[in-house]
C-alpha cells in the first residue's frame, strides 16, 4: 500500500480504522501459516469457544493473549500457525436448541433425532458466524483456512479412532455404576461438571423395626425419599452395640420388605447411631457396600427425577414432593422421631443448575489411572508441560493423583454418537470404527460422548491425526503454548495431556499459560443474575478494539484475576490518541521523507542519541517480558517509552532542529522520528494491531503490512550510555525549574535568572552539551553555569545529583506578599496539626474507632506535619 496516497485525519477514528484493516489482512493471507521449511514452526490452537452464544470478556482476554504471542512470532520470522475452531458443546447447545423449540411449541421427540440434528446444525451455522464476526472485531490473526469444528468429519474420525483403541486396550468399559445424573437435561455428568453448594437441609432420624419384634435400630438420612430403595442396614463389625444383630433383618417401613443387617468396615461407629441405611442404586458409597455384600439394587426414580414403579404409592411424584409426603407418612407411623437442621454440600449441574441425583445407570467409562500414571511420569521429566505460573502444576497434579474413572456417555442427540452396536437378537456388543456390515441386525448405542472427550483431542485431531503422515500434524504438532483460564485445568487441560501423551507419545503443548477470571470493578464474578456482565463488543463500539486489548493484556499478572474498569479502558483510548497525535506531528514534519532516505549516521543531538538508546532498551525489555508471558510489564515498558520518553520529551526536543536552519540536523531528526516510530509501532503492534498498522502505513516503510514486518532487535551501534546520563541530568534540571515555577506561580512565558553550580568539570561538560535544551525549556533571561558557583542573594535552591540550581527571587515575586501568604498557610496547618493530634491523644477515640479510621487520622497527621515543615522552610528561605 503506497503511504503517499493516504492522508492522516486530524482525529483518530477507531471504527473506521478497524473496519478497514481486518479485511485487508485476511484477503492478503497475512495470517496463514506458510509451511515454509526455511522457517521454524510455532503453533497455538485456540481453545474452541462453544457454539452456544456470543463471546464474553473472558474469551476476549484469552484470545488477545494468544494473538499477541502469534503476532510476535510471525514478526520474528516463525512459520506461525494459530488454528481457529469451535466446539459443539453437547449439553449446552442441545439445551439452547431445545429451548428455542419449546418457544415454537415443539419438543425434540416430536421432531425425531434426524430433524433435531438439522436444527442443531442450523444453530451452529448462525452462532459460528457471530463468533467469526467477534474474532474480526477483536483483530485476531487466525488462520481461517484451517478452521475446525469438533463435529467435522476429520475430527469425528479421530474421536472414533480414540474410542476404539481405548476400548481394545481395556481402558474403555461399559458398566452399571452410580453416576451424577441431571434430571433436568436427563443425562449423566462427569464429576467435574458438578458444582457443590452449601444448602440448608435436614437429618431425618428413623427407627427401623427388627423383623422378630425384639426392638428397632436407628438410622438417619438427608434424602428420606431414597429409603424406598434400601436393601440393607450396615453396622461396623466391631461395634459391641450391634454385634448380636448382624445377620438379622429389619422390616423396611412403608415398603414392608425385609432387609438384612450387614457388617462393613466402611461404617463410622462414632457418627450418629453407628448404623446406616444402604441404598445401592442411589448412593456411590452404598453402591460399593452393596457390591461387597451382593445386595440387590433397587432404583426408585426415573430419569426425570420422578418416583418410579418401585416407589409404590409415591409413583409419579417429583423427588422433592415425595420427600415431603414420606416425611409426613413416617411421622404418622412413629418411624421418624427427630428432624435436625443440617447444612450440607449438595451437587448441582454446572449446565442446568438442577440438583444432581446420584443415580444407578449403565454408562461408558474411561479407566483413568493408567492414563494418569503416564501424565504424572511426564511431569518428572525434562519434556514436561510447563505451567505458567508454576503453582498451577500442583493444582493439576493433585487432581490427577486422585483421579476417578471418567463417565463419558451422555444421553443426548447432539454430539459424537458412541461407535458401539448391539445385536438385536443376541445382545452381542460390537465396537468399531465403522458400522457392522449386516447393519439391519444391529442397533447403535443411542448415547453420545461427553463434549470434553472430543475437546481432549483438539491439539492433534485438528491437524489431521489419526493420519500420522498428515502434513500439518507432522509440521505443527506438538503445539508451543496453550492459553486458558484456571477454571478448566481439570475439564480440559488435564485431558488433553492424557490423550496427547497416550496417542502421540508427545506432550500436546510445551507451555500452559494460565490466566484468571474477568471480574467487575468490585471483584465479583460477572453473571447474568448480578447483571454486571460487560459485552466486549460494546466496549469496542465505544473505545475501539485496541484500547480493550491493551487493557486486557496488560491489566494483571499471569494467573491473577482481572478487574474490569471502564475508566482504565478509556485511559488506553487516550493512549491511542496520544500515539495518533505524536505520529501526525512526526509525519507533518517528514517533508516527504522516503524509506531509503532514512539515515541515522549523521550528526545526532543528545535527544537523538538518548531516544535511540532508550528504544534499544525498550526492545530488550519488551522481548524479554513477552518471552516470559509477563504482559503487564510489557505494557508498562511500552507505555512509559511512548508516552513519557517519545511524546513528552523527544518530540518537544525535536522541534528545536525541525524549526531551525540546519538542514543536516533536520534530516537526521526526521530520520530518527521515522525510525523510532516505525520500530515502536512494531513493538506495540501485537497489542494494538489496528492503530499501529494505520500509522505504519503512513510512515516511510518497506513491505505490505506491519503484520509481517520483522520484529525489532537491539542495535548495539545505536546505544550511547553517555547520552542517557546527559539526558537524565537535563530532565532533572528542567523538571526542577518547572516545579519551582509552579510553586511560585511564575508562568513559562516569564523569563527567569538561572544559576547552575556543577560539582565537577565533567558535569559542566554535560551542562554545556545540553545548554540549548536548558535555554529552550527553562527560559532563562540569564544563565550562569560553572563549577564552584555560590548562591546569589535571596533565591530558591534545588539540590540535584551533580548540580545545585539557584533561582534568584528578585523580580520573580513580591517577597512581602509571598511571606504573608505563606504565614497564613502556616497558621492553617498549625490548626490542622493541633486538631488531629488532639483527636489521636484521646484514648477513648483510639480505643473505640475502627482501625482504618485511626490509621487515616495518623496518615493525615503525617501529611500535615510534612506540609508545615515545607512551608516553614520556605518562609525561612525568603526571610534570609
Amino acid at each position: 500500500m503506497d503511504n503517499q496516497e493516504i492522508s492522516m485525519p486530524p482525529k483518530y477514528d477507531p471504527k473506521a480504522t478497524e473496519a478497514k484493516w481486518y479485511p485487508y489482512w485476511v484477503n492478503g493471507k497475512f495470517f496463514e501459516a506458510t509451511s515454509d521449511e526455511q522457517k521454524k514452526p510455532y503453533t497455538i490452537v485456540i481453545p474452541p469457544p462453544n457454539v452456544t452464544g456470543k463471546l464474553h470478556l473472558g474469551h476476549a482476554w484469552d484470545t488477545t493473549l494468544q494473538d499477541i504471542l502469534i503476532r510476535v512470532k510471525r514478526m520474528q520470522g516463525y512459520d506461525a500457525l494459530w488454528l481457529p475452531g469451535m466446539d459443539h458443546a453437547g449439553i449446552a447447545t442441545q439445551a439452547k436448541v431445545e429451548g428455542k423449540l419449546r418457544e415454537e411449541g415443539v419438543s425434540r421427540h416430536d421432531l425425531g433425532r434426524e430433524k433435531f440434528l438439522e436444527k442443531s446444525w442450523e444453530w451452529k451455522g448462525e452462532y459460528a458466524d457471530f463468533i467469526r464476526q467477534q474474532w474480526a472485531k477483536l483483530g485476531l490473526s487466525l488462520d481461517y483456512s484451517r478452521e475446525r469444528f469438533t463435529l467435522d468429519d476429520g475430527l469425528s474420525d479421530a474421536v472414533r479412532e480414540v474410542f476404539v483403541r481405548l476400548y481394545e486396550e481395556g481402558l474403555i468399559y461399559r458398566g452399571e455404576y452410580i453416576i451424577n445424573w441431571d434430571p433436568h437435561t436427563k443425562t449423566a455428568l462427569s464429576d467435574i461438571e458438578v458444582i457443590y453448594k452449601d444448602v440448608q437441609g435436614a437429618f431425618y432420624h428413623m427407627k427401623y423395626p427388627l423383623s422378630d419384634g425384639s426392638g428397632h435400630i436407628e438410622v438417619a438420612t438427608t434424602r428420606p425419599e431414597t429409603m424406598l430403595g434400601d436393601t440393607a442396614v450396615a453396622v461396623h463389625p466391631k461395634d459391641d452395640r450391634y454385634k448380636h444383630l448382624i445377620g438379622k433383618t429389619v422390616k423396611l417401613p412403608i415398603v414392608g420388605r425385609e432387609i438384612e443387617i450387614v457388617a462393613d468396615d466402611y461404617v463410622d461407629m462414632d457418627f450418629g447411631s453407628g448404623a446406616v441405611k444402604i441404598t445401592p442404586a442411589h448412593d456411590p458409597n452404598d453402591f460399593e457396600i452393596g457390591n461387597r455384600h451382593h445386595l440387590e439394587r433397587v432404583l426408585v426414580m426415573d430419569e426425570a427425577g420422578k418416583m418410579n414403579e418401585n416407589a409404590g404409592k409415591y409413583q409419579g411424584m417429583d423427588r422433592f414432593e415425595c420427600r415431603k409426603q414420606i416425611v409426613k407418612d413416617l411421622q404418622d407411623e412413629g418411624i421418624l422421631f427427630k428432624i435436625e437442621d443440617h447444612m450440607h454440600s449438595v451437587g448441582h449441574s454446572e449446565r442446568s443448575g438442577a440438583v444432581v441425583e446420584p443415580y444407578l445407570s449403565t454408562q461408558w467409562f474411561v479407566k483413568m489411572k493408567p492414563l494418569a500414571e503416564q501424565a504424572i511420569e511426564l511431569q518428572k521429566s525434562e519434556g514436561k508441560v510447563n505451567f505458567v505460573p508454576d503453582r498451577f502444576e500442583k493444582t493439576y497434579l493433585h487432581w490427577i493423583e486422585n483421579i476417578r474413572d471418567w463417565c463419558i456417555s451422555r444421553q443426548l442427540w447432539w454430539g459424537h454418537r458412541i461407535p458401539a452396536w448391539f445385536h438385536k437378537e443376541t445382545g452381542e456388543l460390537y465396537v468399531g470404527r465403522k458400522a457392522p456390515q449386516d447393519i439391519e441386525n444391529w442397533e447403535q448405542d443411542e448415547d453420545v460422548l461427553d463434549t470434553w472427550f472430543s475437546s481432549a483431542l483438539w491439539p492433534f485431531s485438528t491437524m489431521g491425526w489419526p493420519n500420522e503422515e498428515a502434513p500439518d500434524f507432522k509440521r505443527y504438532y506438538s503445539t508451543d503454548v496453550l492459553v486458558t483460564g484456571y477454571d478448566i485445568i481439570y475439564f480440559w487441560v488435564a485431558r488433553m495431556i492424557f490423550q496427547g501423551l497416550h496417542f502421540t507419545e508427545e506432550r500436546p503443548f510445551k507451555d500452559v499459560l494460565i490466566h484468571g477470571l474477568v471480574r467487575d470493578a468490585e471483584g465479583r464474578k460477572m453473571s447474568k443474575s448480578l447483571g454486571n456482565g460487560v459485552d466486549p463488543m460494546d466496549v469496542i463500539d465505544k473505545y475501539g478494539a485496541d484500547a480493550l486489548r491493551f487493557f486486557l493484556s496488560t491489566g494483571s499478572s499471569p494467573g491473577q484475576d482481572l478487574r474490569f474498569y471502564w475508566e482504565k479502558v478509556e485511559s488506553n483510548w487516550n493512549f491511542g490518541n496520544k500515539i495518533w497525535n505524536a505520529s501526525r506531528f512526526a509525519l507533518m514534519n517528514m517533508n516527504g521523507l522516503k524509506y531509503e532516505e532514512i539515515d541515522l549516521s549523521g550528526k545526532k543531538s543528545i535527544a537523538d542519541k538518548w531516544i535511540l538508546t532508550r528504544l534499544q532498551d525498550t526492545i530488550d525489555h519488551v522481548t524479554k517480558f513477552i518471552d516470559s508471558y509477563d504482559f503487564g510489564e510489557v505494557g508498562r515498558a511500552l507505555y512509559n517509552f511512548i508516552w513519557d520518553d517519545f511524546c513528552d520529551w523527544y518530540i518537544e526536543m525535536a522541534k528545536l532542529p525541525l524549526n531551525g536552519d540546519d538542514e543536516e540536523a533536520k534530516h537526521t531528526t526526521r530520520s530518527v522520528l521515522a525510525y523510532v516510530l516505525d520500530q515502536t509501532m512494531r513493538l506495540l503492534h501485537p497489542f494494538m494491531p489496528f492503530i499501529t498498522e494505520e500509522v505504519w502505513q503512513h510512515l516511510p516503510h518497506e513491505g505490505e503490512s506491519i503484520t509481517v514486518a520483522p520484529w525489532p532487535t537491539r542495535e548495539e551501534t545505536l546505544v550511547d550510555k553517555q547520552a542517557l546520563k546527559d539526558m537524565q541530568l537535563l530532565q532533572e534540571i528542567i523538571r526542577s525549574v518547572r516545579n519551582t515555577r509552579a510553586e511560585l506561580n511564575v508562568p513559562m512565558s516569564k523569563e527567569i535568572t538561572l544559576h547552575i553550580n556543577a560539582d565537577s568539570d565533567s558535569i559542566l561538560d554535560q551542562l554545556n552539551r545540553g545548554k540549548g535544551y536548558i535555554d529552550r525549556f527553562c527560559r532563562p533571561s540569564e544563565l550562569m553555569m560553572n563549577v564552584g558557583l555560590e548562591a546569589p542573594g535571596k533565591s530558591m535552591s534545588s539540590v540535584l545529583s551533580g548540580v545545585e540550581l539557584y533561582l534568584p527571587l528578585a523580580g520573580l515575586l513580591d517577597l512581602d506578599a509571598e511571606i504573608k501568604r505563606l504565614e497564613g498557610e502556616l497558621k492553617r496547618l498549625d490548626g490542622e496539626v493541633t486538631r488531629v493530634q488532639k483527636k489521636l491523644g484521646n484514648e477513648g477515640f483510639v480505643a473505640k474507632a475502627p482501625e482504618q479510621v485511626v490509621a487515616a487520622e495518623k496518615e493525615k497527621e503525617k501529611d500535615y506535619l510534612e506540609q508545615r515543615d515545607k512551608v516553614k522552610a520556605r518562609i525561612e528561605e525568603l526571610k534570609k
